[in-house]
């Protein structure tokens, strides 16, 4: 039976776009999909941001649902098919699923005239890139990818400082991200009757419910892709940013599983990457989260170490005690900030701090870097043959 949604899809139109004019102070109406730890993470920081109503909540595993019903104070549907919540009248939709629903649930979000802020990373394929740049780009409809860098205070100083020259001449960034999964994992286990597997499944292959695979998905090549795409995305993008280049021409990675041998993805690895005029090294591990995650920009003159909460300038020459010359730091999360932008943007119309192009550039530095590991350790970019 032909209702809204199909007629729209099959005739290639996008007329349900929100014919409402918001104002500065007007109530932004969402709806949620994917309800996990990351979406509940992404709501608290929405909640500090400006007002907005959950108006709809979809996924496949029930608790999740009810917990996003109960938030909202009872207001919300809620839903199993995302496609119910593109019907709703909504401004825009946070997705928050794995990443093989990501460009998928995006494009129809687009089509169905819905501003979308998309979690990184918002390809799971580096095909894709193309597919979710087009369906934003022939749309009136605002993008915001979950790079939430971009809108926090300290980076923006960080990526002015390397663009304004203070550091000389940059030839090599170091990124590293360590992480224990081992201490991390208090949660109940999954319950199989509340859950629709096959649906949360979508089109991936047909495969047993894994506790392991629902949980830890970003560690499976189905669903996810480790490291490079899960960690990596965030920091690579500051360097695109920060080096105005997004495209590396070679990439090499050495990895193994030596934690965790049930994943797809090695547990530990090293990667680097050549761009035009640098380098980019990264190196990670899922079993010590010691010194947690950052990048350092290491030039002639002097060397930019930035993580979550701050950065430090070095200059070359300066004895140890006059070091930092520069420091700056933030005291709060840049995704609360990043939310403010993709609120403010779908009010505006005006473009957001993290447009599709920059969060298709980042994810694709990732697959590459797969792509490398998984064809004999290193490869050229684009890859021949």
């Amino acid at each position: 039976m032909l209702n809204r949604r199909s007629f729209l899809i099959a005739s290639g139109l996008t007329a349900l776009a929100s014919t409402r004019a918001l104002g500065a102070n007007d109530t932004v109406r969402i709806g949620v999909i994917g309800a996990g730890g990351r979406m509940r993470q992404l709501l608290d920081s929405a909640d500090k941001a400006g007002p907005y109503q959950i108006v709809a909540v979809s996924d496949v595993y029930g608790p999740r649902r009810d917990a996003i019903k109960e938030r909202s104070t009872g207001l919300a549907t809620t839903h199993l098919d995302y496609h119910e919540v593109l019907e709703k009248d909504i401004d825009a939709v946070i997705i928050a699923s794995p990443d093989h629903w990501h460009v998928r649930m995006a494009v129809d979000a687009l089509a169905a005239g819905k501003d979308v802020y998309l979690e990184k990373p918002v390809t799971h394929t580096l095909e894709e890139g193309a597919t979710l740049t087009k369906a934003v780009r022939s749309s009136k409809q605002i993008l915001q990818c979950g790079m939430q860098q971009r809108s926090w205070t300290h980076f923006r100083d960080a990526v002015e400082i390397v663009q304004g020259g203070t550091l000389g001449r940059v030839t090599q960034v170091r990124t590293y991200w360590w992480q224990n999964y081992g201490r991390h994992d208090t949660s109940k286990p999954t319950d199989t009757e509340a859950l629709d597997w096959k649906m949360w499944l979508g089109g991936a292959p047909d495969q047993p419910f894994s506790e392991e695979k629902f949980k830890r998905w970003r560690w499976f090549w189905n669903f996810g892709g480790g490291g490079m795409t899960d960690l990596f995305t965030h920091w690579i993008d500051v360097v695109h940013w920060a080096m105005k280049a997004d495209t590396p021409r070679a990439a090499q990675m050495i990895a193994d599983k030596y934690i965790y041998e049930t994943w797809d993805c090695p547990d530990t690895l090293q990667a680097a990457f050549r761009y035009p005029g640098f380098d980019v090294v990264y190196e990670g591990m899922m079993s010590s989260s010691i010194d947690d995650g950052g990048l350092e920009f290491r030039g002639t003159e002097a060397t930019l170490k930035v993580n979550r909460s701050g950065f430090s300038v070095y200059r070359e020459g300066v004895e140890s005690a006059q070091n930092p010359v520069i420091s700056g730091h933030s005291f709060r999360d840049g995704t609360i900030t990043h939310m403010e932008n993709f609120f403010e943007c779908v009010k505006t119309r005006k473009e957001p701090n993290a447009p599709v192009e920059t969060g298709v550039a980042a994810a694709r530095a990732g697959h590459i870097g797969n792509f490398a590991y998984l064809h004999g350790g290193q490869t050229a970019w684009p890859a021949k043959g």
